[in-house]
């Protein structure tokens, strides 16, 4: 799935404290606005992860204006694809048992082909990953 939520930055002793506030617990720290952008966005995709996993209600963005306080804040969109986050933190493998006509295992067999590996490939591309 695909997300845009709005952070929020501010500058504190020497380091950069982000949070979303639509994603309730959602808070990191970064040395730099640079790290703190890569950290807020690392936790979202880990905050929303979760949620989808077990069910959670996600919540709808905040547009920016109602998000705008008297405190000193920075703001920024976050862009958050799960799909791609599960395809960068989760390599377990899983066993799957699929049904292929005789002869193309045959085939595959005969020419070395990896059926795990299309597969994995051709799911890849499904997912646009």
């Amino acid at each position: 799935m695909k997300y845009m939520y709005t952070a929020t930055f501010r500058e504190k002793g020497g380091k950069v404290y982000a949070r979303i506030p639509d994603l309730k617990g959602c808070i990191t720290t970064g040395k730099n606005y640079e790290d703190a952008i890569n950290q807020i966005s690392d936790a979202a995709s880990g905050w929303l992860v979760v949620a989808e996993d077990e069910g959670l209600d996600i919540p709808d963005a905040t547009p920016q204006y109602k998000l705008i306080t008297n405190e000193k804040l920075s703001y920024s969109l976050i862009y958050i694809d799960t799909v791609s986050y599960r395809a960068k933190t989760d390599n377990r493998s899983v066993r799957k048992n699929v049904s292929l006509p005789a002869w193309m295992a045959q085939m595959a067999d005969r020419l070395g082909i990896n059926c795990s590996q299309v597969l994995q490939e051709g799911l890849m591309a499904k997912f646009n990953i």
